[in-house]
């Protein structure tokens, strides 16, 4: 355990250590017309692997055994494994549905999770922070992430009053800042120029536009009145690596960091098919340390198109759902979501063994 640690210590002083990012033994990395790193291309995060690990797992790195384990008791693999196993039946028999969760089957027939963790820098991750060592992010007791509309999930006086992401409108996690994979769509579009980087990603279609300055110096951000979906963004290049200081994000997005916080990308080719993404979060209101993180991003197919407002009848359905409770003198509440009633085989196993 203690050899754990101190390799787990020694890579996140490694990773973040102000030089640029190594990369895979062998491989030259690509440059643009203009000298500059080659980022282009489509690329992918879809993983089991996400930002924060997953309770009870302590280490970083594990072994391809530990890794199935984790894998096997992911919520979404379980469900994804439940809809496999119901292919075929009769689609009247509601007996699949003896848990009474109304969200499981939109959401399981829809969500790509993928199957397996992430290889980032050749070793299986469990989660994508790499600091602190737990891999938990370090919020201040009392305090959660940042913006939203500040009016509960459970109000349902109008769209107006839903959250942005179940209306279509914005997500905070694969456009960031920090970049994070979702429960599908997590493939992500990188377009260069000698003035200026394009990250468009699939989910919503949220395209961030950052300026290319000459180095950190050079860096200018927009007036603190005019915050932007996903921040206010500029890059430069350090030898091999794009580096990205984002800060100022709308206050209607619910995000990672706070007005007064900054996060630092840093996006470098590992290998051919492979880019590694690091950041770094640094924001005193809401975090007991500057906490960092190592992601991967897979070379992909192109991004599809994403439809998810047109034709959408969701709203509608929500809100004439919360009138038909309210006409029945019921309060509108949330759903149980789509990991509710999922027993994970790890907790079988203790149940089984305590039965014995």
């Amino acid at each position: 355990m203690i050899r754990i640690l101190l390799a787990s210590t020694m890579l996140v002083a490694a990773a973040f250590a102000g030089v640029a990012s190594a990369q895979e033994a062998g491989y030259a990395r690509a440059k643009t017309s203009w000298g500059a790193p080659d980022l282009e291309g489509f690329w992918n995060s879809t993983s089991i692997t996400s930002l924060q690990r997953p309770q009870g797992v302590t280490n970083l790195v594990v072994n391809e055994k530990e890794a199935r384990t984790i894998v096997n008791d992911n919520p979404l693999i379980i469900i994804t494994q439940q809809e496999n196993d119901n292919e075929g039946k009769d689609p009247n028999d509601t007996s699949i549905l003896n848990d009474k969760n109304a969200d499981r089957g939109y959401n399981a027939y829809w969500i790509d999770p993928g199957n397996k963790l992430a290889t980032v820098k050749g070793e299986l991750r469990t989660s994508w922070i790499v600091d602190p060592p737990n891999g938990r992010v370090p919020f201040k007791s009392g305090v959660g992430r940042s913006g939203g509309n500040g009016l509960p999930e459970t109000n349902f006086d109008g769209p107006e009053t839903r959250p942005l992401f179940e209306r279509c409108l914005a997500t905070e996690t694969t456009a960031g800042p920090v970049m994070q994979n979702a429960m599908y769509n997590s493939t992500l579009q990188i377009v260069q120029s000698p003035q200026s980087v394009m990250i468009l990603v699939e989910m919503v279609h949220h395209a961030r536009v950052i300026p290319i300055v000459a180095n950190a110096e050079a860096a200018k951000h927009g007036p603190d009145v005019i915050p932007q979906w996903a921040g206010d963004s500029v890059g430069w290049y350090e030898d091999d690596t794009l580096v990205v200081e984002t800060r100022n994000v709308h206050p209607l997005q619910p995000s990672l960091i706070s007005p007064k916080g900054k996060v630092t990308e840093r996006l470098s080719r590992w290998a051919d098919g492979q880019i590694l993404y690091e950041f770094s979060v640094d924001d005193p209101t809401l975090y007991t340390q500057v906490w960092k993180g190592e992601m991967t991003l897979n070379a992909s197919k192109p991004i599809y198109e994403y439809a998810c407002h047109e034709g959408n009848i969701a709203m509608p359905g929500i809100l004439g759902g919360a009138r038909e409770l309210e006409s029945r003198g019921i309060t509108p509440t949330m759903g149980p979501g789509i990991a509710a009633g999922i027993v994970r085989p790890s907790d079988r196993a203790k149940q089984e063994g305590a039965d014995e």
